[in-house]
């Protein structure tokens, strides 16, 4: 019994049909602004400081770094999505490839990231508000005041509505708001190149920090939490007209777009420092500049300017919450059709086609991460490497669909996979190890006993028991890709004992990654289409 039969005996065939389906409501406009709306969240407005901070003008290699990463996870995405338009599909793809275990794990790791850049976003938008109410925010810290917390309670209540009644009213309110987002990023490259310092860029070298900056400024600095907004395209794949056509051009249209404004954004933070500042260098620019374009404008005495920013801080932030509150509720979704979550999870509203119990569980989580974190600073690493490990696992799916399934219709081939393939696992695994030991100890060790903890359960259960020992096979190459990267990590030197220094701990994370590939490509299960899988 493979995999695909697993998943039909779980759901029930037509079982989607007795709760109501997804509707095809979305069109290229809605898809584009839904992931350059979730691109140009928070990420925009706060990550220039902090990659200035590790890494100096040489950030501007880090943002490349990013968009390359995210671009060849993209066109990976292009080809699943194409082939599989399913809602929920970035935890479903790995079941169709590798079983229900690992789309048990995906499914975890891709709702804690989703849920909590919920609570980033809403977080952000208050900090940024302070800036008008500083009553929001305490006294010498980015924590929230109770006032402030539950300004954050309230937007969260916003976002639950705008997706509680149909997909359409929510992708109507995005486009309306992704429109303003772009207008104030692209006003303020405009304005602060009129104050462009070039001798920034040189002061105290290109790579004050070296390579480790560069590197750290990837994850730490918030560069691959800003690009990443790729999940919840395919996650609304179910409901868009002509997947096949609308979801690789939106993805590709969204993450170049992204590249060249962030770079834009990057160079004018970094040229729009007054000299007097960076004297000392760049290290603790993050702590002058809190709110980097807010204050920036206002060192420059652009009063104007820095009141724009703030009305986009409201908005960019509360944006990408939004498609978040959307998209999450659809990996839920993903996660309960391949039969190891909760099966009421899978049910979808026929009249308004939103999955409304994974989308109340979302609303529960997002305040929940809102809890014990008390800052934008304090979770992008978290949030960072959990979405990158969402979306590392794309590459091997694709590679073990293609070794198992080369007869299944593919709209989108990538070409040259044998090369972007494995390039986009490397680069993947890279930003995870960039991440540092302080985050991957606890994040990849938790994946490890959620593991543990899956196989006796699945003993128990008739629907899994009969998969497990090849769910396990199958599986083995991930838990092996964690187990290698928490010994790299501690060892190393983003956070590490420094034993193996810089370079050559990330040539050789890049190195195991390669041969986890080839292993992850090799261990697929078999695959066939499951009649009454369709969204």
């Amino acid at each position: 019994m493979n995999a695909d039969h697993a998943m039909a005996a779980a759901e029930g065939i037509g079982g989607a049909a007795a709760h109501g389906r997804f509707k095809k409501q979305l069109s290229l406009t809605d898809l584009t602004f839904i992931g350059l709306g979730a691109i140009f969240g928070s990420g925009w407005l706060f990550s220039a400081s902090h990659v200035a901070n590790i890494a100096g003008p040489a950030g501007i290699v880090s943002w490349l770094i990013g968009g390359a990463a995210v671009l060849l996870l993209g066109l990976v995405y292009c080809e699943l999505g194409a082939a599989l338009p399913h809602s929920g599909g970035v935890v479903r793809y790995p079941v169709y490839s590798h079983g229900a275990l690992l789309g048990y794990l995906m499914g975890l790791i891709t709702l804690i990231a989703f849920s909590s850049l919920i609570a980033i976003e809403v977080t952000a938008c208050r900090q940024y508000a302070s800036a008008w109410f500083p009553q929001l925010t305490q006294t010498g810290s980015q924590s929230p005041t109770l006032l402030g917390w539950c300004v954050q309670l309230a937007i969260l209540i916003v976002f639950f509505l705008l997706n509680y009644f149909s997909v359409k009213v929510f992708a109507r309110a995005n486009n309306i708001v992704s429109v303003f987002k772009f207008v104030v990023p692209l006003t303020v490259i405009v304005v602060l190149l009129w104050f462009f310092h070039a001798a920034n860029l040189t002061a105290h070298g290109i790579a004050p920090f070296g390579f480790a900056g560069v590197a750290g400024a990837v994850s730490a600095g918030g560069i691959i939490f800003a690009y990443l907004g790729l999940t919840p395209i395919v996650s609304v794949a179910g409901e868009v007209h002509d997947p096949q056509r609308n979801i690789p051009i939106a993805l590709i249209l969204s993450v170049t777009l992204s590249t060249i404004i962030y770079l834009l954004l990057q160079v004018a933070f970094l040229g729009g420092v007054p000299p007097a500042l960076v004297t000392h260098g760049w290290r603790g620019i993050d702590k002058l500049f809190e709110l980097p374009f807010h204050d920036i404008a206002i060192a420059l005495g652009i009063g104007w300017l820095s009141f724009l920013v703030v009305c986009d801080a409201v908005i960019s932030p509360s944006g990408c919450g939004n498609i978040y509150m959307n998209a999450a509720p659809r990996v839920v979704y993903g996660w309960a059709r391949g039969g190891t979550f909760f099966r009421a999870f899978t049910r979808v509203d026929a009249k308004s086609g939103i999955p409304r119990a994974a989308l109340w569980l979302t609303f529960a989580l997002s305040i929940f991460w809102t809890l014990p974190f008390p800052s934008w600073s304090a979770m992008i690493n978290v949030v960072s490497a959990a979405l990158v490990l969402s979306y590392a696992v794309a590459p091997i799916t694709a590679a073990a669909l293609r070794r198992n399934a080369p007869g299944m219709p593919r709209p989108f081939r990538v070409r040259g996979f044998a090369v972007i393939g494995p390039l986009s696992f490397m680069v993947a695994a890279l930003i995870v190890y960039w991440s540092g030991w302080s985050t991957l100890s606890w994040l990849l060790g938790l994946q490890i006993v959620l593991f543990v903890i899956y196989v006796p359960c699945a003993r128990r259960s008739a629907k899994l028991r009969t998969t497990l020992a090849q769910d396990v096979r199958s599986s083995m190459w991930l838990i092996g890709f964690y187990a290698a990267m928490l010994i790299l990590s501690w060892l190393g030197t983003f956070g590490g004992w420094n034993v193996i220094r810089a370079p050559w701990d990330s040539v050789l994370a890049a190195i195991i990654a390669l041969l986890v590939y080839y292993w992850g490509a090799r261990t697929g299960v078999p695959y066939s289409p499951i009649i009454g899988d369709e969204d």
